[in-house]
């Protein structure tokens, strides 16, 4: 099962129905916007006993094109890295 927004805000609306579909939905934006100025900030996100998101730089270096050998240079850019906590790892592997 993937996880699409819509099926997050439709689960929460079924959850808590007294909030409105519309105030959910501007929840989860503002939930996606302050994680994502957090790492573009280059902060670290953390949801203790869930994960934590942080950004790392990617070295400038020289790859290849698969199709034509062609070398080709590619920049340095940020990368974002996810780690689960122990909690989450420990749940998923026992099932």
């Amino acid at each position: 099962m993937a996880s699409v927004k819509s099926k997050i805000l439709n689960q929460l609306s079924d959850n808590y129905p007294n909030f409105i579909k519309k105030d959910l939905s501007q929840l989860i934006e503002i939930i996606l916007s302050k994680i994502q100025y957090a790492l573009i900030k280059n902060e670290r996100v953390e949801l203790r006993d869930i994960f934590t998101l942080e950004t790392k730089i990617q070295k400038p270096r020289i790859s290849r094109n698969p199709k034509t050998n062609e070398k080709i240079e590619v920049p340095e850019k940020k990368t974002v890295q996810f780690k689960m906590s122990k909690k989450w790892f420990n749940n998923i592997n026992n099932e």
